[in-house]
């Protein structure tokens, strides 16, 4: 079987390239959202959001009627691997709006929704920034057990409750919202309803948290009494849950392009880094333990990249794709891990220096990722979630309870 790509995707691989090289300087790295937490970084990425928009890039596999360019998901996986591992910053501003909250809209949200939300993203407009309020302080992976509640009062919901790990709510104009409209309900996942809620509301307060690389990525965001128009619903009410679980999967599906190009660029240093460092007299390469260990790594990245394009594939089909977003974001994290670690090794001392001193290898990338790395594997569902559901929908395991 042929896998390589076709004209027009090598093409669109060229043309992303070359807008790195011209418009992002050697030592700009765009790594996991960092550019949420520096004034400077969040106003340089914004300016690029800009210049993606205008080449409909942002949000590419879009209908043209809402700021895309019809591309197939095939084309916007492509993309999305060759923009992170050029550092592009940009694509993942308020990363919730292209990689979910759009599609989302399109699926279950009314026209009049489409119509107003849809462009702002795919502008790279700052108010088209978005952040996602799903985990609670004692609601992460049980997801149904959300308490922030929203009680309908004529034309309006009140809001009220707690969210926390809400990545770059300090940026965002707009909040992709669960809540419980029914508090006493049956089952635990009935009464979850979605709102849009404008961040700039009255009652709504938003503390950092400070991640122990310093960056600031993640928020706590309380909500008291937030008046928010009832036409602000998604979808019906109460079943919120049922339309997450679509939401969640464009989630996880978003993030693995990111990842694989994320992945390659630091595969492509370290093999660099051993191949020109000389060791007692030798390149680090020539010790065979170093390039099994890279090897292994260059398989599971290639085997990554396939699923990646299956999943693509799939949707182009029409197909929507159920345990394998879950599978890829499985994947990925033990991936982007393994690479940390074996950084770590091949590098020595030098992988805890961060980019900005002049003892610091590959731009910092193998501290950054060492140190995030535990939070990008939560994010978006933990590796035992995933499991289970590739468990239930591939292999039909029972649960155990």
């Amino acid at each position: 079987m042929d896998f390589s790509l076709g004209k027009q995707e090598e093409a669109l691989r060229s043309e992303a390239r070359e807008f790195a090289e011209r418009e992002i300087p050697q030592s700009f790295i765009a790594n996991f959202l960092d550019e949420e937490s520096h004034d400077e970084d969040w106003a340089f990425s914004l300016s690029i959001s800009r210049k993606l928009a205008e080449r409909g890039w942002l949000a590419m596999g879009w209908p043209q009627q809402y700021g895309g360019r019809d591309a197939s998901h095939l084309e916007q996986m492509v993309f999305a691997m060759e923009a992170a591992y050029r550092g592009i910053p940009g694509l993942s501003m308020g990363v919730s709006g292209t990689g979910w909250v759009g599609p989302s809209l399109m699926m279950y949200g009314n026209e009049d929704q489409r119509r107003k939300y849809l462009p702002l993203i795919a502008s790279g407009s700052p108010d088209g920034v978005w952040c996602t309020g799903y985990s609670e302080p004692n609601s992460g992976s049980d997801f149904a057990s959300i308490r922030t509640s929203a009680v309908r009062q004529g034309d309006e919901y009140i809001v009220n409750g707690q969210k926390v790990w809400t990545s770059c709510a300090h940026r965002a104009r707009w909040c992709w919202l669960a809540v419980k409209t029914t508090l006493n309900g049956g089952k635990p996942q009935d009464g979850i309803s979605l709102l849009i809620v404008d961040m700039r509301s009255r009652g709504i307060t938003v503390n950092p948290l400070l991640n122990y690389s310093g960056e600031h990525i993640f928020n706590e965001v309380f909500f008291d009494n937030v008046h928010v128009p009832a036409v602000n619903l998604v979808g019906e009410e109460n079943r919120g849950w049922y339309q997450l679980m679509k939401s969640l999967a464009y989630e996880r599906h978003s993030f693995c392009g990111q990842s694989y190009g994320s992945a390659k660029r630091i595969l492509d240093g370290l093999a660099g880094f051993a191949s020109q460092t000389r060791r007692n007299g030798k390149p680090i390469a020539a010790d065979s333990a170093v390039r099994h260990r890279l090897a292994a790594l260059a398989i599971e990245l290639e085997t990554l990249k396939m699923f990646a394009y299956e999943i693509a594939c799939k949707l182009d089909e029409g197909a929507m794709p159920v345990y394998e977003a879950s599978r890829n974001k499985s994947v990925a994290d033990h991936l982007l891990e393994e690479l940390a670690l074996a950084g770590t090794e091949i590098l020595g001392a030098c992988s805890q220096v961060e980019r900005h001193s002049r003892l610091s290898r590959l731009n910092g990338l193998i501290q950054r990722q060492y140190l995030m790395s535990p939070g990008t594997a939560i994010a978006a569902g933990t590796d035992e979630i995933e499991k289970n559901i590739i468990g239930k929908f591939k292999l039909g395991l029972p649960k155990s309870y």
